[in-house]
């Protein structure tokens, strides 16, 4: 009784610490919540949220008259990073489920730390590289004026979220039990079938976070798509030079003047992006919690 009366002041400070730690968490996501509701809203209200919605030009520049449409930003986005994860989740699952299953030890060995290394590369790397190696070969073969496309962009976006999509994927396949795959196979089911049957919708929760962060990383990418989709505000299309949302703002925001129109347009654009997370996060969790139920 003595002993756990001693280490209970310690307990209480642990659970305290834990707190701090989720409150910190908590209160920063709300801090820029409210930041970016205060700094984008006004800039909708004035443009109108049609006209800034659903408009189709963006000429921030004109001191006449500016149209700020983010409509091509928006679908840019879309089509760019529903493109990536449909290249990039497929071999990504592939590949975890190659390293946690199927490959020998030394094999697995030998290609984790290139996964990890993947995911350690700085985005301007990957944009460099695009530009050196990607954009060329795109403009020969597709005889096109110039290489910085749509499809450029889907392509380094597709090899940028593997790294989470493989980690966060191989841990959870290694976390369902060995019972469940012992029993798969103890009926008849061949081991490729206990994998993707058994094995892969026990941890598709996991596999969901998984894709989860590729969408997040893809969506919020700037710097190496601003330097392989050519930056240019046009409707989105699969070999012109096109404009994201997060370059949008990155472009931009260096030399937009405080208080203008301009940059409050620009935390507008901040804002959309944040809520689109938001509802790949909430319809996700609402999708597995109700395949759970």
């Amino acid at each position: 009784m003595k002993r756990a009366q001693k280490t209970n002041p310690l307990e209480a400070g642990m659970h305290g610490l834990f707190f701090l730690c989720g409150f910190v968490a908590v209160a920063f996501v709300l801090v820029i919540t409210i930041y970016l509701v205060v700094s984008g809203i006004p800039a909708i209200r004035q443009v109108g949220v049609v006209d800034f919605l659903f408009g189709t030009t963006w000429d921030s520049t004109n001191k006449t008259e500016p149209q700020y449409g983010i409509l091509p930003f928006i679908l840019t986005s879309i089509y760019g990073t529903a493109g990536a994860i449909v290249i990039g989740v497929p071999i990504g699952f592939l590949t975890a489920v190659f390293l946690a299953k199927v490959a020998p030890r030394r094999v697995a060995a030998a290609i984790r730390p290139a996964v990890d290394l993947l995911a350690g590369i700085p985005s301007v790397v990957y944009g460099m590289v695009g530009m050196v190696i990607l954009l060329p070969g795109i403009r020969e073969l597709f005889g096109l004026p110039a290489g910085d496309t749509l499809l450029a962009a889907i392509l380094v976006l597709a090899v940028m979220i593997l790294p989470s999509i493989i980690s966060v994927s191989e841990t959870a396949l290694r976390a369902v039990p060995r019972e469940y795959e012992e029993a798969s196979l103890a009926l008849g089911a061949t081991e490729m079938e206990t994998y993707f049957r058994v094995t892969a919708p026990a941890a598709k929760s996991g596999i969901a976070a998984a894709v989860v962060l590729g969408v997040g990383r893809a969506i919020g990418e700037a710097m190496a798509i601003m330097m392989v989709a050519g930056n240019a505000p046009n409707m989105p299309s699969l070999f012109s030079s096109v404009k994201f949302l997060t370059t949008a703002v990155a472009s931009e925001m260096s030399y937009a003047p405080d208080g203008s129109l301009q940059k409050m347009a620009l935390f507008s654009i901040g804002l959309i992006l944040f809520l689109f997370i938001m509802m790949i996060n909430v319809v996700l969790n609402l999708i597995l919690k109700r395949e759970k139920e």
